[in-house]
């Protein structure tokens, strides 16, 4: 609706830091700032970060996101009660707080670092009139549970507010995909999971996973079809993303899977030498646009600053190759 929202939180988690979303609206030639949010003014934290991913929108021009490991106490008969750590937030688009979720264990989460906002939110496309519910939307975090909620009743605090909520069996820094019935996630050292929706419960059920794993931080999926044919689900491994936490530095690996039938995988960049990516970069998602599929990579970047080698960073652009 004509404004630029941004979410962030710390960097390696150096204190004091709060979760901030802000809006921007453009003229032609300045931006101004037209909303400021703080998910937890009062305690600190709260990071708005979900692995790289954007807040979510729908077409009323709500906005979704999840916020990590900090105090919770909307549920409080006095003030302060505006402070909303490991919640997942429908904020208005002047950044005002329409609704929320938070699930059960969110002191937990918070006691444990085990953020809700290591993951992000996905909204299902509306279903048709005559089902129980038509506004959907999937999130989960570290501890590796998918929630599937009502946007249009979030339901407060606790996961009986939830429609379902299922384990995927890994955590989950990732935001998943939705297409035509079915929802993709990748978590830390699991394969590419489908899940089927019955719409008439609603409920997901497991459809099929890849034979292959993904290494840390998993993979945030990107579907590319000719409508609700052809689909293909493509997926980065960024494991080797060369700082000190990865341990390891290496070629990012795009995957691309039939869509109806996630066990089956197509391709992947490691097949053929030429196909070859740069070097990962943590977090990064597969673009697809133009018939082609755009990854972002280090190029030989091995970890040092731009210009320590030949190629600091680098654009990889693959597509149906001629006859």
């Amino acid at each position: 609706n004509g404004v630029v929202y941004i979410g962030w939180s710390s960097h390696e988690d150096k204190s004091p830091w709060y979760g901030w979303m802000m809006g921007y609206s453009y003229n032609g030639s300045s931006f101004t700032q037209t909303a400021v949010f703080n998910s937890t003014p009062n305690g600190q934290q709260g990071g708005i970060w979900m692995a790289g991913g954007g807040a979510a929108a729908d077409s009323s021009n709500n906005l979704y996101i999840l916020t990590g490991n900090g105090p919770f106490d909307a549920t409080s008969k006095s003030a302060p009660n505006n402070d909303y750590g490991d919640t997942l937030l429908k904020l208005s688009g002047g950044l005002t707080v329409m609704s929320y979720f938070t699930p059960s264990d969110q002191l937990s989460d918070y006691q444990n670092d085990e953020d809700f906002a290591s993951g992000g939110a996905a909204i299902l496309a509306d279903l048709p009139a005559g089902n129980p519910l038509t506004h959907l939307l999937m999130a989960g975090g570290k501890d590796g549970s998918i929630y599937l909620l009502n946007r249009d009743a979030l339901g407060g605090s606790g996961d009986s507010a939830a429609v379902q909520k299922t384990s995927l069996g890994s955590s989950i820094y990732a935001t998943g995909a939705y297409w035509n019935g079915s929802y993709y996630l990748v978590g830390v050292g699991g394969p590419l999971t489908a899940y089927q929706l019955n719409a008439s419960i609603p409920q997901f059920n497991k459809a099929g996973s890849s034979s292959n794993n993904f290494n840390f931080p998993g993979s945030t999926p990107s579907v590319s079809a000719a409508g609700t044919s052809k689909g293909l689900v493509w997926a980065v491994d960024n494991g080797s993303y060369c700082t000190p936490q990865s341990g390891a530095c290496g070629p990012a690996v795009l995957h691309a899977y039939n869509a109806t039938n996630v066990t089956t995988e197509l391709w992947n960049s490691s097949m053929v030498s030429s196909d070859k990516a740069g070097n990962a970069v943590k977090f990064t998602v597969p673009t697809v646009a133009n018939g082609k599929v755009y990854l972002g990579t280090r190029g030989n970047n091995t970890g040092g600053v731009s210009g320590s080698t030949s190629v600091s960073g680098e654009l990889e652009v693959y597509g149906l190759k001629g006859n």
